[in-house]
């Protein structure tokens, strides 16, 4: 496949002996690495700025699909009784 990157791959076992240095190479290159164990690919490390741009759009979205089915819910006369603290949790990222 043209134009693909080529990813590190490391052991478990590499990664419970080296782990500083693994993370040190994350931190320099940016690069995926991907933790096999035994032949199976188990885990991918990446860099907390790449988390946040594949998972925090996610979150984003997640939050306003329960916005717009509550509204659709308010709209349909289906009233849920919450607490405000309770919506404030929610609000805030510390609910679901």
């Amino acid at each position: 496949m043209r134009g693909a990157v080529q990813m590190k791959t490391v052991n478990a076992l590499a990664v419970r002996s080296r782990l500083g240095e693994i993370l040190d190479r994350l931190e320099r290159t940016g690069e995926p690495i991907l933790v096999s164990k035994g032949r199976q690919i188990k885990a991918v490390l990446i860099t907390p700025e790449d988390f946040e741009r594949r998972f925090v759009d996610f979150q984003d979205a997640e939050a306003r699909k329960r916005l717009l089915e509550s509204i659709h819910a308010l709209k349909a006369g289906r009233v849920i009784q919450r607490s405000s603290l309770e919506v404030l949790r929610e609000l805030r990222g510390y609910s679901r």
